[in-house]
């Protein structure tokens, strides 16, 4: 994950025009945006706005929307945890119980050294080896909590 940049209006303007020639610019400007600060910055807004012709409203929807969008930066870390049915039939609220407990840290959090986010997901697709977890992008089957903070306290 990108260390968070220092928010340029400059910066914005560049990575808006890469997009506007596109159908549909809004997701990949959304992405873009987020790969290069780590987040999508509430500064960015008003200039996504303007440039798609729409309200600020209408581009903080699109962002509370997508769960993967991020207000602030994440942890360097990010820990994904499935409470889909299929996962939480196998232990998966057990899981993710035992995960915020060994890390101190509530559903959504970041850990105040910047090191460890946990987030809830709803289906990482490996519902046949619940419960499911995400560490930094990577899948990982029948979960268990000790070896996920393991690996992202490492």
């Amino acid at each position: 994950m990108p260390a968070s940049q220092t928010v340029s209006p400059a910066g914005v303007e560049e990575i808006i025009a890469r997009h506007l020639h596109r159908e549909g610019p809004m997701l990949p400007i959304l992405h873009d945006l987020q790969d290069h600060f780590g987040c999508i910055p509430a500064e960015a807004r008003p200039a996504i706005a303007a440039a798609l012709n729409i309200t600020q409203a209408e581009v903080h929807g699109v962002i509370s929307f997508y769960h993967d969008f991020r207000e602030e930066p994440a942890g360097r870390h990010v820990l994904k945890i499935c409470r889909s049915e299929a996962c939480q039939s196998m232990g998966g609220s057990a899981l993710g119980e035992a995960v915020l407990t060994l890390l101190g840290l509530g559903w959504g959090e970041t850990s105040a050294d910047g090191r460890i986010t946990v987030e809830p997901v709803y289906c990482l697709g490996l519902c046949a080896c619940a419960p499911a977890a995400m560490v930094n992008g990577k899948l990982k089957g029948r979960a268990e909590a000790k070896a996920l903070v393991a690996e992202v306290s490492a």
